[in-house]
């Protein structure tokens, strides 16, 4: 079994990661062009850490504009294992207040500007996304919580808005009324490419807001967000260190097989595969391609 390596992806607000030590900076390079920002290597205990702030240091991305195929390239790269997306969300139920943590377990995607695969044309994949967030690591971000003394809840559902704008009222009624539990504007295809380059990845969805839907609240704004964003961040950055600090060495085997999503995944024959595609999906696909 593989070293554990912990990946953290850090959202609006949270542009470091306190509480690392031995940090060395790395600015890896992509064949799918250039990452967020360099990462920040170190440990947590007896853990290594590999931070990235997915906006890059000083919020200069937009979601539509952070290249995810990069970012999740580089932290396969960085032999990234187990990886945390730490996110800031809107609420579409009263008992998910802001500065609650909301560890999702489901997805829905509802972008449509950006690349949401490493493969296509020259190398078909089909990978699983029943089953979205290692359970795992869910679990272990759950009682890390729990023993920091962190608000926090096990499971719900994230729809995915392209963005940079927020929801029309109308919008926030229709995902609320599809049961929906959070919004927000950067997990997918986050959660798509961790898949493909099989790391096993948890969110977790860090209330700031009840979107526009709520009656007694205002539409949302960056102001009152980022108020919050600042207290979540603190929060985080505690949550990291217990998760990192208890994580086994070893890398547990995901009851739901993301670190095995490429073995039954490639539809095209090896005879048929585009050589300049397979260059560029060495670190991603390397294990199953040779």
């Amino acid at each position: 079994m593989a070293r554990a390596v912990l990946g953290v992806i850090g959202g609006s607000g949270v542009y470091d990661l306190p509480g690392m030590e031995d940090v060395r900076e790395e600015a890896i390079e992509s064949p799918w062009g250039e990452p967020s920002d360099a990462i920040r290597r170190g440990r947590i205990g007896n853990t290594e850490v590999v931070f990235m702030p997915r906006h890059g240091r000083g919020h200069r991305m937009s979601p539509s504009d952070i290249n995810y195929r990069a970012n999740i390239d580089v932290l396969k790269r960085a032999g990234v294992t187990d990886l945390v997306s730490l996110s800031a969300c809107g609420s579409f139920k009263e008992e998910l207040p802001p500065g609650l943590f909301v560890l999702v377990d489901q997805f829905v995607d509802r972008t449509h500007k950006r690349e949401s695969s490493f493969f296509g044309k020259g190398c078909v994949a089909h990978v699983s996304m029943a089953h979205p967030v290692g359970p795992l690591l869910q679990g272990r971000l759950h009682a890390a919580a729990q023993a920091e003394g962190i608000a926090a809840v096990k499971g719900g559902t994230y729809v995915c808005m392209e963005g940079p704008q927020f929801s029309s009222l109308a919008e926030s009624l229709g995902y609320k009324a599809a049961g929906y539990d959070v919004i927000g504007m950067t997990n997918m295809p986050e959660a798509k490419l961790a898949r493909e380059a099989e790391i096993t990845y948890a969110t977790v969805a860090m209330v700031t807001d009840y979107d526009c839907w709520h009656p007694e609240h205002g539409a949302v704004d960056v102001a009152a967000v980022i108020a919050v964003v600042r207290e979540n961040a603190a929060n985080a950055a505690r949550l990291v260190a217990r998760l990192a600090r208890d994580l086994p060495p070893e890398h547990e085997a995901c009851p739901v097989g993301s670190d095995r999503a490429l073995e039954v995944a490639i539809m095209t024959a090896p005879d048929k595969r585009d050589p300049a595609l397979l260059a560029k999906l060495d670190a991603v696909a390397g294990r199953v391609l040779g």
